[in-house]
């Protein structure tokens, strides 16, 4: 498929690490476009993460309402975490929902991957459904500065919510694309 769009591809010429900190890196590079011109591109670089459609018995999801400082607001968004070096994306994904929700799963499925911000940056994001929910007697076990409400509602009014406004996070908003056509279209 590559070779297919190869009038498209921009080569590298250099790259040089402009900010590297605990979450991202940001880059400058110097590219060579298709028509031989040459080209910057600033990105920045991530390491990936999870994000969670946490399915309870009753049909409702679990969410969480965290405040997010760049935005100066709180946002409501489903449980998601950065994947650790090394760590597989199953085990972020179990990792997040205990750590952010108290809730362990007896069934998982992958969804897929979306990528929230192509044009600066190479974060991914894998999606999971999880099912058949327990509390774990631990409870939540959130990381050190990390401050959230847990709650649930149901595909609808998470639905209505994104309608209203009240959801803007794009994770949030395409991971609930995907809950509405795994649990009413059974994809």
């Amino acid at each position: 498929m590559k070779d297919q769009h190869a009038h498209l591809y921009e080569q590298q010429i250099d790259s040089t690490q402009m900010f590297d900190g605990k979450l991202l890196e940001v880059r400058l590079d110097r590219v060579r476009l298709p028509d031989g011109s040459e080209a910057t591109r600033e990105y920045v670089v991530h390491q990936g993460a999870v994000v969670v459609i946490p399915l309870l018995d009753s049909g409702e999801l679990i969410f969480e309402r965290q405040y997010r400082y760049p935005l100066q607001r709180t946002l409501l968004e489903l449980p998601a975490g950065k994947i650790d070096p090394g760590e597989e994306i199953l085990q972020t994904a179990k990792r997040e929902l205990l750590e952010e929700t108290g809730y362990r799963a007896g069934e998982w499925r992958y969804l897929g991957v979306m990528h929230p911000c192509v044009g600066y940056s190479n974060e991914r994001i894998e999606i999971f459904l999880a099912r058949g929910l327990q509390l774990d007697a631990g409870g939540q076990q959130l990381d050190h500065g990390e401050l959230l409400d847990v709650f649930n509602l149901s595909l609808d009014d998470a639905v209505q919510a994104v309608r209203d406004g009240e959801i803007t996070d794009a994770k949030t908003i395409t991971t609930l694309f995907w809950a509405e056509k795994v649990l009413r279209c059974g994809w």
